[in-house]
């Protein structure tokens, strides 16, 4: 589904440039000693000064205000349901998960976009800039005359049920389901909630940014297409004596300051630091078209590199419709043991290699080096028989995978106060038979 309330800038990469009054931005310097229509200059930094050109991230905004109005931060009580310290508070187990949906608020509750935040698992240390969270969020509400900052890192947003209308200091953007949003560390926005109820996940990455994968033998083309991201355009309020709340999320804990204006009051802006969404409809997938399996990091929309070559911090995957056409193959998902851990949710549909079990709103978690493998007893069979002629796989369903290079804790949330974790996922492979023919 693609959503086109806004305008949106497109290409995935570029250094962009919008006004939302024609000649707010400065010509030909970032700081002039006066900037047009009396705005501030402001720059906001996603990467170190000095990092390579390749990989340097800042925008400059003009606004009314600048940010740095507000009274001091105060401590939020925090939701022990989100974390960002996976220390020994959290469970440690290499057993198979699976999550049943997770629930939405009751209708009697009012839920915003950050109170509705659960995280499920996760490795490493914000502190470090150095590893990731996996959350759900769950929501009814819009967040009024309160916007929200994660000092910690980027999240990766993926709806599932219900779209989410995005306020930010570079614009607006609306995301529904078979689309994503990504909003970088440090950027200000709230969630409005046009829908009845939403829910969805997000993958928080605290070291990097997201890229486009290397296509190496691919070539220049394929997968997810540059020009297909989209980039939102200025937009901004002038009001003042107004009473908003800052929320931020800093080295895992929620605090809270005030201001007396809208944090979303950017007249212009340029840079390369800024949100973005794109339609997971318009993935080219590429995949073999003789015999076996490509590896599913074929897949891959996004990736976060680490210090190794060719190793993830995080890479997020889909499995879309597509034709499957080898020959001689056991087409479903094959079994695996893996270096990575591999967290996957389903957005809608029924998943190719389930029978049932993984439903859209649920998730499962096949962590480092433990066996897995999609087909269950009943897949396996048909599989293994169908006639193998060409068909499209995965009509009308998308599911998608988060794959990380850590280890990853489970919070007590997910394990025990959810109520999600189907005891018996463990049943789904038992039923496999030995099937070896033994020559005489």
């Amino acid at each position: 589904m693609t959503t086109n309330t806004y305008q949106y800038q497109e290409g995935f990469g570029n250094h962009f440039s919008s006004e939302a009054i024609k000649g707010a931005l400065p010509k030909g310097q970032n700081t002039p000693q006066q900037c047009p229509f009396n705005l501030y200059a402001e720059q906001l930094s996603g990467t170190a000064f000095t990092v390579p050109r390749t990989h340097n991230y800042r925008s400059w905004l003009y606004r009314i205000r600048p940010s740095v109005v507000h009274t001091p931060f105060e401590p939020v009580d925090a939701c022990s349901s989100l974390v960002s310290k996976f220390n020994d508070s959290c469970i440690v187990t290499p057993t198979q998960i699976r999550w049943s949906p997770f629930d939405m608020p009751a209708a009697t509750d009012k839920v915003n976009f950050v109170e509705g935040l659960r995280t499920l698992a996760g490795a490493g240390d914000p502190a470090c800039r150095n590893g990731l969270a996996i959350h759900i969020y769950t929501a009814n509400t819009s967040m009024d005359k309160l916007a929200f900052y994660n000092a910690d890192g980027d999240f990766l947003i993926v709806p599932q049920h219900g779209s989410l209308d995005i306020t930010t200091e570079f614009g607006h953007m609306s995301v529904a389901p078979n689309e994503i949003c990504v909003i970088q560390r440090g950027i200000r926005f709230l969630v409005n909630i046009t829908d009845k109820e939403v829910r969805g996940y997000i993958l928080e990455i605290f070291g990097a940014h997201f890229e486009l994968p290397d296509l190496g033998p691919i070539g220049a083309n394929g997968l997810a297409n540059p020009r297909d991201f989209l980039f939102p355009v200025a937009a901004y309020k002038n009001e003042t004596d107004v009473d908003w709340e800052i929320l931020s999320k800093f080295n895992g804990r929620l605090f809270k300051a005030k201001q007396n204006h809208t944090p979303f009051d950017v007249v212009a802006w340029h840079g390369n630091y800024v949100p973005y969404k794109y339609d997971l409809s318009k993935f080219c997938v590429v995949n073999s078209v003789s015999f076996d399996h490509m590896d599913p990091s074929i897949f891959t929309v996004l990736t976060a590199k680490s210090n190794t070559p060719g190793v993830a911090i995080a890479d997020f995957v889909i499995f879309p419709p597509r034709w499957a056409v080898t020959e001689h193959t056991f087409r479903p998902p094959y079994f695996h043991r893996n270096c990575m851990s591999e967290f996957m949710g389903l957005i809608l549909g029924d998943y190719e290699g389930k029978s049932d079990g993984f439903l859209p709103g649920g998730a499962s978690l096949h962590s480092i080096m433990t066996p897995h493998g999609s087909p269950d007893a009943n897949v396996f069979e048909v599989g293994s028989k169908n006639e193998l002629k060409p068909v499209r796989v995965g009509n009308n369903t998308q599911s998608f995978m988060f794959e990380t290079c850590y280890m990853l804790s489970v919070t007590p949330w997910a394990m025990k106060t959810s109520g999600k974790v189907q005891d018996d996922y463990w049943k789904t492979w038992y039923n496999l038979e030995n099937k070896f023919s033994e020559p005489n």
